[in-house]
């Protein structure tokens, strides 16, 4: 097992987009890195140009949809750690654009098998892990459109966007924040859900307005909260977003 001064830190999706905009970010801020990808070669590509900054960052395997997937990640790091200090669901999809293509069924099924299921199947397998960090923290990615008071004003920006899936899944995500954090919370462990605001990603087609840097900094700042820091709460970089 290695023994490490600096955090360590799980960021799933890290590859490309926001995740590896928030690798990034807790690597420069001298975290030790691992970015959870499905795909080896892209994770291990995307861990290679960060060491090539000068950060310390390495790939991780995992496809947050399969549990031994999840379980062997998890036993990874506590073999080679043996704790976690932060961890940052970040992995998610958005398939609503694709309705006629693919039935309704198919994605509410895959949308919440990624942004929800896996989500707190990745609470569970690595809390242990975060316990046994001295401050242990949890960041899930939500979105603005899984506020239900945002969403329900007809006025207000959301109100285009009513995507079932991807929208329903993130007010999921939410739920789930305040849920873990009362669960964890005898654990020192911190969670909160941060909104990256309308970001460039694969996810939009890149229509977004924010970069992926921008969309990441109220995730990195959560995952290096101090003592007093707030938990079981929803954020974005101006402050407290309405569930």
């Amino acid at each position: 097992m290695q023994t490490s001064d600096r955090r360590i830190a799980v960021v799933t999706g890290g590859n490309k987009g926001i995740g590896f905009a928030i690798a990034r970010g807790l690597a420069q801020a001298g975290d030790q890195v691992l970015i959870g990808c499905r795909d080896d070669a892209r994770g291990e590509a995307a861990a290679a140009s960060l060491r090539a900054e000068g950060l310390v960052v390495d790939a991780l395997p995992l496809d947050v949809t399969d549990d031994a997937s999840i379980a062997s990640a998890a036993k990874l790091v506590e073999t080679r750690f043996g704790r976690l200090d932060v961890l940052v669901n970040n992995a998610g999809i958005a398939l609503d654009r694709q309705t006629g293509t693919l039935p309704l069924s198919q994605i509410m099924r895959d949308t919440f098998a990624v942004n929800v299921i896996g989500l707190a199947c990745m609470i569970e397998a690595f809390a242990p892990l975060l316990a046994r960090s001295k401050a242990g923290r949890i960041v899930n990615l939500s979105s603005g459109l899984g506020s239900l008071a945002l969403n329900s004003d007809p006025a207000g920006e959301y109100a285009a966007f009513k995507f079932p899936a991807y929208n329903s899944s993130k007010a999921a995500v939410n739920m789930l924040t305040v849920v873990y954090a009362a669960r964890l919370a005898d654990k020192g462990i911190k969670v909160n859900a941060v909104d990256p605001g309308y970001t460039a990603t694969d996810l939009n087609a890149h229509r977004g307005t924010r970069t992926p840097a921008q969309g990441a900094a109220i995730a990195v700042r959560l995952a290096s909260l101090d003592d007093a820091g707030p938990t079981g709460g929803f954020f974005d970089e101006a402050g407290v977003v309405s569930w």
